[in-house]
């Protein structure tokens, strides 16, 4: 079966929550009018897509998956052919994407300033449905065709596809919440809860603005081990593995001085987190949230660890296609300080089953599906 190009591409659909996603084959469309068309597409798998595969965010199936990746310029549709800043994009060119397309129009949008709220916005791999017309809408194929609307940018010079993936989706999430809702300070102490891509990025960023220390709280061993040896993190505690969490609480508490640190950073995922973060910020300083992205149910806290440390408790959601440019021109930085490379571990996209497991068992830090 071919499209109008003559091309197909395969992809990996969820067909539906609780199965297994499946590799299907696709024709490949023309690249529509202001779109384009990316081939040798480099696809990484998110936390995320473990609960949109189970069903725990509403979305549409079947659909392809795959939010964050990397390509390269294949065909360009009429009227396109820009990146975000406005400079001219050739065939064979790599970029990356922004993965969600706001609407412009909704209140968040139009009156809020806060794009990232938008009511209507559509993003790849996430609810963009094979019935909505291009299949191709998710990174995790060997083609994506990219719509008008799309934040399009140039990758990043000197920096390879895989350096770029190891924080594609956490990088931008974490510079819209560094950047906006709770910047770290020169001369800070920052403690990080969580060791994924996400927690990882919030840890070198922090390091890149200048804190004076970072602690890493997360797990299981190895992925701390692996932050270690790609320079990220001053101090890690292991929490997942030790039969004592509260030890564990209580040594960085005790890294990060005798009042606690100045800013928490949640990118564990975990409820249960939340109450603990609370408890190691000092009193004045702050509690920012990224990790909470799903809902993975209730937790209790005390309130009181709030008022007692007057503790500003902030919140921030995703990303928009500005924050994945900042991302990019900071790349070449990370990518001269810290192994981005070390931290990705890449799979064919025939292996997509296996990645996907070990994504859920946290035997790597960051997995990529190559096409």
């Amino acid at each position: 079966m071919t499209g109008r190009t003559g091309r197909t591409g395969r992809a990996v659909v969820l067909e539906e929550f609780g199965a297994p996603p499946v590799l299907r084959e696709f024709p490949v469309p023309p690249a529509p009018a202001e779109g384009m068309v990316l081939d040798r597409l480099y696809g990484g798998i998110c936390g995320t897509d473990l609960h949109l595969q189970q069903g725990h965010l509403p979305i549409p199936t079947p659909l392809v998956l795959g939010h964050e990746g990397y390509g390269t310029v294949v065909e360009l549709g009429a009227g396109g052919g820009r990146d975000a800043l406005g400079e001219p994009l050739s065939v064979g060119d790599p970029v990356m994407w922004a993965s969600s397309i706001a609407c412009g129009l909704c209140p968040p949008c139009r009156l809020h300033r806060e794009p990232t709220l938008c009511r209507n916005r559509r993003t790849y791999g996430v609810n963009r449905a094979l019935a909505d017309g291009a299949a191709l809408s998710g990174s995790w194929a060997d083609h994506i065709v990219l719509q008008p609307g799309t934040t399009v940018v140039r990758a990043a010079p000197g920096v390879s596809a895989t350096a770029a993936m190891a924080l594609a989706c956490a990088g931008p999430t974490v510079v819209h919440a560094l950047y906006e809702r709770r910047p770290v300070r020169l001369g800070e102490t920052v403690i990080v809860q969580g060791s994924g891509p996400v927690g990882l990025a919030a840890a070198a960023f922090a390091q890149l603005a200048g804190a004076a220390r970072v602690i890493i709280v997360g797990g299981p061993e190895g992925r701390l081990a692996a932050a270690a040896a790609a320079g990220i993190g001053d101090l890690h505690l292991d929490i997942v593995g030790g039969t004592d969490p509260e030890a564990v609480l209580s040594e960085a508490r005790a890294a990060a001085g005798p009042d606690g640190a100045d800013l928490v950073i949640e990118c564990a995922g975990v409820p249960a987190a939340v109450a603990q973060g609370l408890t190691l910020a000092r009193r004045g300083g702050s509690y920012l949230v990224i990790g909470q992205y799903t809902d993975a149910g209730d937790t209790e806290l005390n309130p009181h660890q709030i008022v007692y440390r007057q503790l500003d408790v902030i919140g921030s959601w995703a990303f928009t296609g500005a924050h994945l440019v900042e991302y990019v021109r900071l790349l070449p930085a990370l990518a001269a300080r810290f192994d981005l490379e070390s931290m990705v571990t890449a799979y064919p996209l025939d292996n997509h089953a296996e990645a996907l497991a070990d994504v859920a068992a946290g035997a790597v830090l960051k997995a990529v599906l190559t096409g």
